[in-house]
């Protein structure tokens, strides 16, 4: 299973969801779902806003868990 680690990124970093969405000019209902983990497809364009604007690596975002 793949996860996405936003909140705990944006945690670390002491950036809001809605300061992320004006930084990368992304709609804060995109950054939402990324944040609550309710991304089935994800869109490389979005990672890389929000890599560039958290100043992280794509693998600070995505966690891979293996299914037992």
């Amino acid at each position: 299973m793949v996860v996405l680690t936003l909140a705990q990124v944006l945690e670390r970093a002491g950036i809001s969801r809605y300061e992320l969405a004006k930084r990368t000019g992304i709609q804060y209902q995109i950054i939402d779902k990324y944040y609550k983990n309710r991304i089935v497809r994800y869109d490389s364009y979005v990672l890389d806003r929000i890599c560039d604007a958290v100043d992280c690596r794509i693998h600070d975002l995505i966690q891979y868990i293996p299914n037992k």
